[in-house]
């Protein structure tokens, strides 16, 4: 009798969770739920913190400059403007005279100056993952860890997409497109930076608003072809990001699913975002790789200049499996190789061509008469805190300085 219950027990049990699970994807139906999981835009993290006050997050008096930045379709975003830190000990007497918190006028800043004035200046265009806001988690390490690969040049320019923060506006695949947009153009035509001094980066979502916003300039009549691209934990799409994806790490999304694939397919039909990473860096990869690449707009470079990206993933990530990683590499190599190349020739390649790190992971690098890819696979590092170490400063530092040699 004992036994019968405890078996009845876990039907129960197991029906319960069974219909919990199923409720739970019908409210993964309804848009507005579904936008917040993909962009968790309502979880700031900085709830008690002001945004417009960087000093909190450890950095110098007006190191960072907080503005606004408006969109071609009416929004306003909140941006920083981070100056590196040996540039602005040259200058901080100046600095810490000016007026500090959101300025209304960047153009009158020292800061921005520094930046356009500059023949030498480098930029990161910094486009932060899912959740929270331009000050939250390891984003402001992460930004002292860039410029202090040469912390007398790189400045970085961080926004809070639509919807994120105090950025006014709502969420969507369209709308964040048009944000990097809008920082690009502030980059290049305000602040006349070329693209050839600008480095993209993007971590988590972010990588995916890089890959989409690359993409969409290249195939522009004025196509631009940056210093490098730098992805960080990527995701090969939001439909694979689904069934791999656990909330916290613990409570799966689609997972369950992969077992019944008509089921799968009809929850994943269900959803509105797709962030096709593995179309637009093939796309982006196809054009760079094309004969009649015209030259870039703002700045010298012809068709003989060479593209760099970087896709660096940590083997403990337990939000977006390094698994995409390795997909959206293959998805690059092959769209660069005019034959073409299958995922199971390509990892053959791979097996005897990869530079151990030992604990430190492996790297290994496609190189054509037109750029390099490279693949940096990292033991240690998780989702977010690798953003933070010094895999991640020196692949951009290599694109700002182009190094097509082995690592």
């Amino acid at each position: 009798m004992g036994a019968l219950i405890w078996i009845k027990t876990l039907l129960g049990v197991g029906l319960a969770s069974t219909v919990s699970y199923f409720a739970f994807l019908g409210l993964l139906a309804i848009p507005i739920v579904q936008d917040q999981v993909v962009y968790l835009h309502k979880v700031t993290l900085t709830w008690f913190q002001d945004v417009n006050v960087p000093e909190q997050w450890g950095f110098l008096h007006n190191q960072v400059t907080p503005f606004r930045l408006k969109t071609p379709d009416g929004e306003s975003l909140h941006a920083w403007h981070i100056l590196p830190s040996g540039l602005y000990q040259q200058h901080e007497d100046q600095l810490i005279k000016e007026p500090s918190g959101l300025t209304l006028d960047i153009k009158a800043r020292t800061s921005f100056r520094l930046l356009k004035d500059d023949p030498k200046a480098l930029l990161v265009l910094y486009f932060h993952g899912a959740g929270g806001t331009l000050g939250s988690g390891y984003r402001p390490p992460s930004y002292r860890a860039i410029a202090a690969a040469a912390s007398d040049r790189i400045h970085i320019l961080a926004v809070d997409y639509r919807g994120y923060g105090t950025s006014t506006g709502y969420p969507s695949e369209h709308g964040l497109l048009t944000d990097a947009l809008a920082l690009v153009d502030f980059a290049v035509d305000e602040a006349g930076i070329p693209p050839s001094r600008i480095v993209l980066f993007g971590q988590s979502l972010g990588t995916a608003v890089t890959l989409a916003l690359a993409q969409h300039l290249a195939l522009r009549p004025d196509p631009a072809l940056f210093a490098g691209i730098v992805l960080v934990a990527p995701m090969l799409d939001v439909e694979l990001l689904t069934e791999t994806y656990k909330i916290a790490g613990t409570v799966p999304l689609l997972g369950p699913l992969t077992p019944f694939p008509r089921l799968l397919s009809f929850f994943s039909s269900l959803i509105r975002c797709k962030w096709p990473s593995k179309y637009n860096i093939a796309d982006l990869i196809r054009y760079y790789e094309s004969a009649d690449r015209a030259k870039t707009r703002g700045s010298t470079r012809d068709t003989s200049d060479k593209y760099h990206l970087t896709i660096i993933h940590a083997m403990d990530d337990y939000d977006i499996p390094w698994s995409h990683s390795e997909k959206l590499y293959w998805h690059a190599v092959n769209a660069s190789v005019s034959e073409g190349i299958s995922y199971a020739e390509l990892e053959q390649q791979k097996a005897g061509a990869r530079q151990d790190l030992g604990a430190g992971g492996w790297i290994v690098q496609h190189e054509t008469a037109h750029g390099l890819l490279r693949e940096v696979i990292t033991k240690y590092g998780l989702h977010d805190r690798i953003m933070s170490h010094p895999v991640v400063s020196a692949a951009i530092w290599k694109a700002f300085q182009n190094e097509l040699s082995p690592s």
